[in-house]
């Protein structure tokens, strides 16, 4: 698979275009401050949300969208639950979360949001976490294998 990000959003067509070429095997790559999308490297904040993005690239047959709330970024301030799910919702694409988990609570935060509600929580992202010692990545393996 491939990530695409700051193209897709500038060039829709580009995003659809890889899509249909390579049905599932495109993620998404959408990375938002106070949920609008940047671009170039996080440089640039558009007047769009990551959202409205999310649905307009629903009928696409992507593998996964990346959503990352880079405020919380590297910070270890807790993931944020409510707009991942939102994220999910709106796109149908399966989502993997990235973007301020912490802890093991934090990976349960997500597998409860998405409990139930028929959206696909596909993974989530860590760094900090793991390297300042605040998650245990087996751990953290064995509560997505328990929720799948």
């Amino acid at each position: 698979a491939a990530i695409v990000g700051t193209r897709a959003i500038e060039e829709p067509e580009f995003l659809r275009e890889a899509a249909s070429a390579f049905p599932d095997r495109i993620i998404l790559g959408l990375d938002a401050r106070e949920g609008l999308l940047a671009v170039a490297g996080w440089d640039e904040t558009s007047s769009r949300r990551a959202v409205d993005f999310a649905a307009e690239a629903a009928d696409l047959p992507l593998a996964a969208i990346v959503y990352t709330d880079i405020e919380r970024d590297g910070m270890l301030s807790g993931v944020n639950v409510e707009a991942t799910v939102a994220l999910a919702a709106a796109s149908q694409a399966p989502v993997i979360a990235s973007g301020g988990v912490t802890d093991l609570a934090d990976i349960e935060a997500l597998i409860d949001g998405f409990a139930g509600r028929g959206e696909t929580l596909f993974g989530a992202i860590t760094g900090r976490a793991i390297y300042s010692g605040t998650l245990d990545f087996r751990a953290g393996q064995d509560l997505f294998d328990r929720a799948a």
